[in-house]
């Protein structure tokens, strides 16, 4: 019998809906080639195609490489799912690979049945298992066809050692994507109840794994942060050679003759209270005109850090530092970092300086870059900061204004450092009017502070608050950014750009079927500019409304990353854009520092000892731009990932002793299977699943985002606030459950005749270990202890 005669094309360069249409509906991989071949397209048609495929990518319509695209926002041909959960014998699996911060969650797939050799089928697959698969996009939704099933990954693995029974041990994992234990073949020094991390003893999970570090008890404070590092293997551990080479970059001296001079100026480092490092400090004074003239000094960490080094290796391979409430992992030595990079009061500090002036009408003009030494007059926090500016802006100025170019300022004393903040004060209003016109998104996304005791323990979560203190610095550091990259571009010099692209848009009409269906419109046909998500915020009033809708705009926007080629930053409404104010605990502002050596010729004379000599950009940098910036971006996302799941951890361990409590919380996203609820003040996600929500079937919209009850029409929409009563938390896994309670504050009968799962009690950190429920053939049955700042 013939094979299927693919379907005919027209001829010629394809327009971006047939480019599209073709690689929805191709059955196997489709990268430049295949589309070329499908196409009919020859000579300079390819070279038109290639373009074609670059300008789709940047708008958000495709993802992929040279060798095989997919549409953006779906799943590629051939990937490697997970296994995420068993319904009623049907696999369902997640890309393993999907983005934990794109703005959708991932595609849930169906996993079609397995057939081997003679049409045999193949062994059930089982939660976490990990397969080589085929997916395709049916009207039903996605599906995926198993090729291939791969080895679980070792990297990360750390769990809990428990043991059955019959005293076989077994490691109960601490991610909560994995919900199989794995028997341990090799306990080493390991007992009961410890956490561990372990590596397996062959590609099967029935070889088992063998016990390789011992952590320590798995609820202790400031285990959390190590599960994380461990989990998303975070380098955190500095080789011998690194240390060796800060020692001797901290021993550099400043090389005071080549440098500017600015130990006369009173610039003051703001921070958070609980800040690790200062890689950033501000001065502005009256000018002549009714502007004002601003310095923003940054740590001259490319003085210490240079191309080559052992150093600079490790920074690239780290990309930032990751910041956890007990610990922080740096991109450099402590001795760089936390002592001589770090800009402390009354100190000289090797400093890279932007200069500029801020004119009434808040617009940045005369920049320039220099290498300075400065002397940081006052390291203040935030909330000290703003309580000062109060007093001041509340009652008659201190003393009489000063001229620019005053004499060295007498440091430590309260009129000083009271008039230093005044004018820095008066500057950001300037600068703020420039930013008022631009309008730049304004979304609430309140960030969780975690508050740890002497020892360890959790003291308190919060929210952090924010001030006029936290703006102005903002504000200081965005006019510095900007003047970075627009001072390179107008040298021709490579940039890093910060990028964060519009909103796609595949996912401007997902908003705009959503808005529909509260009753309000997004037309497509305008320019799409942060102003307009601005506008239709202030539009709504009722405050659970506007949680919806500010939900949506957030889910509709991408994610930024760092790459060479400029397509702007979308969300600060700005047409250029770099970092440049955090090089200690940032490699990408590392490299714009680079940049800027180079090309306003800032170098510094030849260092004695074995350090590399130049402090610019090497062939390295220039030739492997595009690669590092992805690198760096990845190792961002892996940071960010890290830090959330930490948080939730701590979160989940603060919750743990008020299991059974009712909390007014937020549906922050809906599914089929549920919906997830994040405590409103707290935060902390967590699950309602659907069949916990009674006998009613409940019908998933899409579109609305919302769960709708087919008999009552009780509706579960994303934003919505209710009260929820907590069932689970998991201080080890960071995960929590909810339930809907019924007017008497018990939860819904569950749907069916299934009985609810089987729960011990709730346990606290450090509270007795309970026994384990058994499982078939002894095996602990997936095992649990029960229990459930923002970085500078």
């Amino acid at each position: 019998m013939a094979g299927k005669r693919p379907p005919r094309r027209p001829q010629g360069l394809p327009s971006r809906e047939q480019l599209l249409e073709f690689l929805q509906t191709s059955d196997t991989p489709a990268g430049k080639r295949e589309i070329a071949k499908a196409f009919g397209l020859k000579g300079q048609e390819k070279i038109a195609l290639k373009r074609l495929l670059k300008d789709m990518a940047e708008e958000g319509l495709i993802d992929g490489k040279k060798t095989a695209y997919h549409r953006m926002g779906g799943v590629p041909k051939v990937t490697v799912l997970r296994v995420v959960e068993i319904d009623d014998g049907e696999a369902i699996a997640v890309p393993e690979n999907w983005s934990p911060d794109a703005p959708d969650k991932p595609p849930r797939l169906i996993m079609q049945e397995r057939k081997g050799r003679g049409g045999k089928a193949m062994p059930a697959l089982r939660r976490g298992d990990r397969v080589l698969s085929r997916t395709e996009e049916t009207e039903r939704g996605w599906i995926a066809h198993p090729m291939k099933k791969l080895p679980a990954r070792t990297e990360g693995l750390m769990g809990v050692v428990e043991l059955d029974g019959s005293g076989k041990a077994w490691l109960a994992p601490v991610d909560k994507r994995i919900r199989n234990s794995s028997p341990i073949s090799d306990l080493g020094e390991a007992e009961e109840g410890q956490l561990v991390i372990a590596e397996r003893t062959g590609r099967s999970e029935r070889a088992g794994v063998r016990v390789t570090e011992v952590v320590g008890d798995p609820l202790a404070p400031r285990s959390f942060s190590l599960i994380a590092i461990a989990k998303h293997g975070i380098p955190h551990v500095f080789p011998e050679e690194t240390l060796a080479e800060a020692k001797r970059a901290a021993e550099l001296p400043l090389s005071e003759g080549k440098r500017e001079d600015l130990r006369s100026l009173p610039i003051i480092a703001i921070d958070p209270a609980d800040a690790r490092d200062h890689d950033d400090a501000i001065w502005a004074a009256p000018d002549k005109e009714g502007g004002y003239d601003a310095v923003v000094a940054i740590a001259d960490v490319s003085f210490y850090v240079r191309p080559g080094g052992a150093l600079d290796r490790e920074a690239r391979k780290r990309g930032n530092s990751v910041y956890f409430p007990d610990r922080v992992v740096p991109m450099l030595p402590e001795v760089l970092s936390a002592d001589v990079c770090s800009l402390r009061q009354d100190e000289d500090r090797a400093a890279m300086v932007c200069h500029f002036n801020i004119s009434r009408e808040g617009k940045v003009s005369a920049v320039r870059f220099t290498r300075a030494i400065v002397r940081i007059a006052h390291n203040i926090p935030y909330e000290d900061a703003q309580a000062r500016a109060h007093d001041n802006f509340s009652h008659a100025r201190v003393g009489a204004e000063q001229a620019v170019g005053t004499p060295k300022h007498s440091f430590g004393e309260e009129r000083d450092r009271d008039q230093a903040l005044m004018h820095l004060w008066d500057a950001w209003k300037l600068l703020a009017k420039a930013r008022h016109a631009r309008d730049p998104l304004e979304l609430e996304l309140p960030e969780r502070r975690v508050i740890l005791d002497d020892k360890g323990r959790i003291a308190e979560i919060l929210v952090r608050e924010r001030f006029d203190a936290h703006r102005v610095v903002e504000d200081f550091m965005i006019a510095a950014n900007v003047a970075a990259a627009k001072a390179l571009e107008s040298k021709t010099a490579p940039v890093v750009y910060r990028v964060h692209e519009p909103p796609s848009r595949e996912k401007l009409i997902a908003l705009r079927e959503y808005l529909a269906t509260l009753g309000r419109k997004l037309a497509l046909g305008q320019v799409v500019t942060p102003s307009l998500f601005n506008r239709m915020l202030k539009d709504v009033s009722d405050e659970a409304e506007k949680a919806q809708v500010m939900e949506a705009v957030l889910r509709s926007q991408t994610q930024a990353y760092y790459g060479p080629t400029n397509a702007g930053h979308f969300g600060l409404s700005l047409g250029s854009y770099a970092h440049f104010t955090s090089p200690i605990r940032r490699y990408a502002d590392l490299l714009v520092h680079r940049a800027l050596v180079d090309a306003y010729k800032l170098e510094q004379p030849k260092p004695k000892g074995n350090l590399p000599e130049t402090t610019g950009l090497s062939d390295r940098d220039r030739e492997s731009l595009q690669q590092v910036s992805d690198a760096i971006s990845q190792a961002e996302r892996r940071a960010m990932e890290a830090e959330r799941d930490t948080i939730d951890r701590y979160v989940a361990a603060w919750l743990s002793g008020r299991v059974g409590e009712t909390f007014d919380t937020r549906i922050t996203g809906v599914q089929g299977f549920g919906f997830f609820a994040t405590i409103v003040g707290l935060g902390g996600d967590g699950l309602v699943p659907v069949s916990t929500l009674g006998r009613e079937h409940f019908r998933y919209d899409e579109a609305a985002q919302a769960l709708i009850g087919e008999d009552s029409g009780t509706r579960y929409a994303s934003g919505d606030r209710l009260q929820l009563k907590l069932a689970e938390a998991n201080a080890l896994t960071g995960a929590l459950k909810f339930e809907v309670p019924d007017s008497d504050g018990d939860p819904i009968e569950r749907r069916g005749n299934r009985p609810p799962p089987r729960r011990g009690p709730v346990k606290n950190p450090g509270a007795p270990r309970q026994k384990h429920v058994q499982g078939k053939r002894g095996r602990p049955k997936n095992i649990r202890h029960q229990g459930r700042g923002k970085r500078k």
